[in-house]
C-alpha cells in the first residue's frame, strides 16, 4: 500500500505551514505562502512531479505563493489549482482573501477545479478524502489519508488551539461543529498537520484542546 510522505515548509511573515505531499514520485503542494523558494527547490531536488496546488483555504498567507510556485515548477508540468467550491472567487478577490485589509492586495491564479465534501483525490498510489471543515473560512478543507493516519487540517485545528473566527465569513459555532463532527471522529492516532504551529494528533486535541472539547 502506498504511503505518502509530508514535508513541511514554514513560510513568510505569517509563519504559514505549507506542505509537499509526495507519493510514488508525484506531489501536491498544499498551500503556497509567501516566499516559497525553499519549497520549490525541494520539489526540484527530490525529482517530484507536481500534480496540483491544493489550497486548504484562500486566506492571503496560504495563496500568496501560488503563482510563484507555478512559475518555478512550470517546466515540470502545469500544476492546476484546487480549492473548495465555497471559495471559488477568493483567489482573485483581495477583499475576500483578507489581503486588502492588511494593506497589500494579493491575488493569484483562479482555481482550475473545485472540491466538494467527501470527494476522493488520487496522488500516486494513495487516495485521499476531502473533508469540508468550515468555520475559520467558508471553504476550509482537511485532506485525510486514512491508511497512514495523516490529515492536513489547514487552519481548522492547531496544537492546543483552533483557527481564528473573528474574520468575515468565519464562525466559532461552525468551526466547533467541523472539529467535533469531522476531525474528532477520525482515528485518535491520526497525525494532524496544521497551517501554523507544530503537528499534533487528533487524540491529543480531543483530550486537551481548551477551545473545542470532544463531546
Amino acid at each position: 500500500m502506498a504511503h505518502p510522505t509530508l514535508t513541511c515548509f514554514t513560510l513568510g511573515p505569517f509563519a504559514t505551514n505549507c506542505y509537499v505531499a509526495a507519493c510514488d514520485g508525484d506531489c501536491w503542494i498544499v498551500d503556497a505562502g509567501f516566499e516559497p523558494g525553499e519549497l520549490i527547490q525541494h520539489v526540484r531536488a527530490a525529482g517530484l512531479r507536481p500534480r496540483a496546488i491544493v489550497l486548504t483555504h484562500a486566506h492571503l498567507d496560504h495563496i500568496a505563493g501560488v503563482d510563484g510556485v507555478r512559475r518555478g515548477l512550470k517546466d515540470l508540468g502545469e500544476a492546476p489549482v484546487w480549492i473548495h467550491e465555497a471559495e471559488k472567487d477568493w483567489c482573485a478577490d483581495a477583499a475576500l482573501n483578507l489581503s486588502q485589509a492588511y494593506g497589500f492586495p494579493v491575488t493569484c491564479r483562479a482555481p482550475d477545479a473545485l472540491l466538494t465534501d467527501g470527494q476522493q483525490l488520487t496522488l500516486g498510489g494513495s487516495t485521499w478524502r476531502v473533508l469540508h471543515t468550515p468555520g475559520h473560512s467558508p471553504g476550509g478543507i482537511t485532506l485525510h489519508h486514512e491508511p497512514s493516519a495523516q490529515a492536513l487540517v489547514g487552519d481548522t485545528l492547531f496544537a492546543g488551539s483552533v483557527g481564528r473566527t473573528d474574520f468575515p465569513g468565519a464562525s466559532f459555532e461552525v468551526l466547533a461543529k467541523s472539529i467535533r463532527e469531522k476531525l474528532y471522529t477520525l482515528d485518535p492516532r491520526t497525525k494532524a498537520f496544521p497551517g501554523h504551529g507544530p503537528a499534533t494528533t487528533i487524540g491529543r486535541e480531543m483530550l486537551s484542546n481548551p477551545c473545542v472539547r470532544a463531546q
